[in-house]
């Protein structure tokens, strides 16, 4: 069964309003934002990843989901699996200890089981935000314009070195184990935003998902995205950044005319119009869409 698939088995069993079709990045009760992101061994981070580095990156990605909402922080609890290595397990306490501190977060709970020596860990954590406006993905219009901040594409060049024993100094495998979520800019966008995401599977195909939800068709021009410098130049280059994931970067709509209010290194990379689905363009010519849009579960 794909990840799409089981979700869609899901729905059925989460009608409140709060859950929002499960369409979005997190639920919104009232004012509170609340998400819940896994990552497991060998599919969000590699065996040989530091395990300080990999507590930073649980925090940051569901802390990225609360930015894509606009929400300030306000608590988190983690779900985690003892495997049997009191090293990794020491790191990874104070790698969290220094996320913690980076985001100004507190633990307020959560679970531990253990389980096989040997048994790729699985882990999880629940963030919760406050925020009053939490733009939700489906919310764009015709008319629309679509930016994104960052760059995108250097976590997918730093997986790379890093499956290779890259330097951990290196930008680009830093931007792969250590995202930076976009708290202030969401925070700054979600009043103006129509429909607001982060990146995570890749650029291409969340602006998929983005389109999908509201009912509209999305155009990118391709040599207008903010690729790293790391990349190849070029088509190749950007199709490469577009859709390999890990960016943590926030993708969102605004209406004609609003550009974002006071956020250095947001770029307007594309427009919303009817319709459905993506299209691409570099330097103004149609572009094909590539057969692997991002990263897909299960697929």
């Amino acid at each position: 069964m794909t990840e799409a698939t089981f979700i869609d088995g899901l729905r059925a069993l989460a009608p409140h309003p709060a859950a929002r079709g499960l369409a979005d990045d997190a639920a919104v009760l009232g004012d509170l934002v609340l998400t819940h992101d896994m990552i497991v061994e060998g599919v969000h981070f590699l065996a040989t990843d530091p395990p300080g580095d990999v507590a930073w990156k649980l925090l940051a990605v569901n802390l990225s989901d609360l930015a894509a909402k606009g929400a300030e922080p306000v608590g988190c609890l983690m779900g985690y699996s003892l495997a049997g290595d009191d090293a990794w397990d020491a790191a990874f306490l104070a790698g969290l200890a220094e996320a913690l501190t980076a985001f100004d977060i507190p633990l307020l709970g959560g679970d531990t089981v253990s389980v096989p020596t040997g048994t790729p860990r699985a882990l999880g954590l629940t963030a919760i935000g406050r925020g009053a406006d939490a733009p939700a993905r489906g919310g764009a219009r015709a008319g629309d314009t679509l930016w994104v901040t960052g760059v995108i594409g250097a976590a997918g060049i730093g997986l790379a070195r890093a499956m290779g024993g890259g330097d951990a100094s290196d930008p680009c495998v830093i931007a792969y184990r250590r995202p930076v979520p976009r708290l202030a800019e969401g925070a700054a966008v979600a009043p103006l935003a129509t429909a607001m995401m982060d990146v995570s599977d890749g650029l291409l195909i969340d602006a998929g998902r983005l389109a999908e939800a509201s009912g509209t068709g999305i155009t990118i021009m391709l040599d207008a995205v903010p690729v790293t410098a790391a990349a190849p130049p070029g088509l190749d280059g950007a199709l490469a950044a577009v859709t390999a994931g890990d960016d943590y970067e926030l993708l969102f709509a605004l209406p004609p005319g609003v550009v974002p209010p006071g956020i250095a290194g947001a770029t307007r990379i594309g427009s919303i119009g009817a319709g459905s689905g993506l299209a691409l363009t570099y330097a103004k010519r149609p572009v094909p869409l590539p057969t692997r849009l991002g990263y897909l579960h299960g697929a």
